[in-house]
């Protein structure tokens, strides 16, 4: 059975239930000071112990989506096998080569509108695998169409895209069932708050176990070079979608937030929009990202966003960053906004009170969503 299924973790709930049944039941049997005894009762107490606690852990991880696999779990999931579909002419060539492309991992999926008396489409969902020709980096996500991707009035229109960041180390499938991403934009869509625009939905991390904090790291994951070059060569070789900074945004949550003004503002030719819910201004450092920077101060330097506000050049980007005053980041979060300087301009979405949680950034995502539209290009015709 799957990590996230559902089975197992009835199965661990049942057992880790029945093991405490058990040592109960057995307890005054096993109350003898023999060493056969002894040894029953620890037995009893730590099977029940280990069963217990998987059974709270299986349930924590398919509520946050943290891993969403055993592979995913141990580190032995690297992203670099390739998933063979029935049809997909992508399927013949390898990652590592020249060409970046995006090979489909499953059957489109009709995304629900949620809204009370409107009946309407919603668009689609696709699971894909992003290979990165220059970068050899191969990472899962799945792919929101919009409803008027399919509509002959759009037939040759290029689509703005918002690339979605997880934090670390959740997974994609977290934007869609925890966030709902794909709803909360078809919802602006068809509130006309928001123009027709392709998600592409994500984690930041494309080394998993390894949280790599979007940096291209000496002698390792290229991650910043993947996103600002090879994911947007991968998706225009399958979407129409806009080519230019001006139809590509970047949105994420903790690790995600950081990744999505980190990508702005350090390659504004590929992002021309950025938003940061609850992230932080520096990339982490600690036993899960190892040394991103191989040693060289002036790399680690340069992946400080303060720093490069105060010393460097400003991007011609657009940033809207969130926090309350509730959030440990506030503090930090005033000091960024105070240091932006023309020509990046920079936004800010407060709450009253909030937390680094789903609850909180699911009350940002719809206005979030709504301004990172309207700095992006609306769907165009060959000037995209």
């Amino acid at each position: 059975m799957g990590l996230t299924s559902k089975k197992l973790e009835l199965l661990i709930a049942v057992l880790a239930v029945a093991c405490f049944v058990a040592t109960v039941w057995l307890w005054p049997r096993l109350s003898r000071t023999n060493w056969r005894a002894l040894l029953g009762r620890v037995g009893l107490l730590l099977v029940s112990q280990v069963l217990t606690l998987s059974a709270i852990l299986l349930a924590a991880n398919n509520w946050g989506g943290f891993y969403s696999s055993w592979g995913d779990l141990f580190g032995t999931d690297q992203g670099n096998g390739t998933i063979s579909t029935p049809g997909t002419q992508a399927s013949s060539t390898r990652p590592g080569t020249a060409r970046s492309w995006v090979e489909p991992a499953g059957d489109p999926r009709p995304v629900a509108l949620e809204m009370p008396g409107v009946q309407a489409d919603g668009g689609t969902v696709e699971q894909v695998r992003v290979h990165g020709g220059s970068t050899g980096l191969t990472e899962d996500a799945y792919v929101y169409l919009p409803a008027e991707y399919g509509q002959p009035a759009y037939a040759h229109a290029d689509f703005p895209v918002v690339v979605v960041f997880t934090g670390y180390p959740g997974t994609p499938e977290n934007l869609i069932t925890r966030m709902k991403y794909p709803t909360v934009a078809a919802q602006a869509i068809q509130q006309h708050q928001m123009q027709p625009t392709i998600l592409v939905l994500m984690r930041p991390s494309v080394a998993m176990p390894r949280d790599t904090e979007c940096q291209d790291v000496p002698g390792g994951p290229q991650a910043q070079s993947f996103f600002t070059k090879d994911l947007r060569t991968a998706v225009a070789s399958r979407y129409r979608v806009g080519l230019t900074a001006r139809s590509w945004g970047v949105i994420g949550d903790s690790t995600g937030g950081y990744c999505a003004l980190s990508l702005a503002l350090r390659a504004p030719q590929s992002f021309a929009a950025a938003v940061s819910l609850s992230g932080y201004y520096n990339a982490a450092h600690d036993s899960t990202t190892g040394d991103l920077f191989g040693g060289d101060p002036t790399l680690r330097q340069q992946a400080d966003l303060m720093w490069r506000l105060r010393h460097l050049p400003g991007a011609p980007v657009s940033l809207l960053v969130t926090s309350s005053k509730t959030e440990h980041d506030w503090k930090a979060t005033q000091q960024f906004v105070a240091a932006v300087k023309a020509p990046t301009q920079i936004s800010t979405l407060y709450l009253p009170s909030g937390g680094h949680n789903f609850a909180t950034w699911n009350r940002e995502t719809p206005q979030a969503l709504r301004w990172l539209g309207t700095h992006l290009n609306s769907p165009t015709t060959g000037t995209s």
